[in-house]
């Protein structure tokens, strides 16, 4: 079978919303393969804790990739620990020059509380400039509807979640069956 005749996972909004001392990163649940749901209830959003420092984590793209990327994460920041700019930078580093990596479909929103991030495979290490940031199928719409709520009276939970249900509305690839985790520093 050709690559371009297979119809590819698509699928997955990822946000950060930072605000009021705290990080929340949200993902849906669903998972498509061409147009048909395969599953609605994957968890995109993870906790990871390195070297005793918790971090959160929400990836889009093949799922087998993003496992990859943040098993490097890990590993980047326990030789780094409480560094999380420094491991994402090595890891963007690496992804970029690494022909085994190079070949990842994936990306990351990645939280240490304090500093949020998006790693994507062109070697970025992005920092949001209004303390939103999206990604996948769904991103934009999130992340224009995150914006658009971040002078609200909401706390980063509620603004992450609206913004979600936003997205799901408009994007046949996200789901609202959410998994959440907030971490602050």
């Amino acid at each position: 079978m050709d690559k371009q005749d297979f119809p590819g996972w698509h699928g997955t909004t990822i946000i950060g919303v930072r605000k009021g001392g705290k990080v929340v990163i949200a993902g849906d649940g669903q998972v498509s393969l061409g147009q048909t749901v395969i599953k609605g209830t994957a968890r995109k959003v993870r906790r990871l804790n390195p070297g005793g420092h918790e971090i959160v984590a929400g990836f889009a793209g093949s799922t087998a990739d993003a496992f990859a990327l943040l098993e490097r994460l890990e590993a980047k920041l326990e030789a780094s620990p409480g560094q999380l700019q420094r491991a994402a930078v090595e890891l963007a580093k690496d992804w970029r020059t690494d022909k085994y990596l190079q070949k990842l479909e994936a990306m990351l929103i990645v939280s240490d509380g304090a500093d949020l991030y998006v790693i994507t495979g062109a070697g970025d290490v992005l920092e949001p400039e209004h303390d939103v940031t999206a990604i996948g199928s769904g991103g934009n719409y999130a992340l224009a509807a995150g914006r658009a709520l971040m002078d609200s009276d909401m706390d980063a939970e509620a603004i992450a979640r609206r913004a979600m249900a936003i997205a799901s509305d408009i994007c046949v690839y996200t789901n609202g069956n959410l998994t959440v985790e907030t971490i602050a520093r």
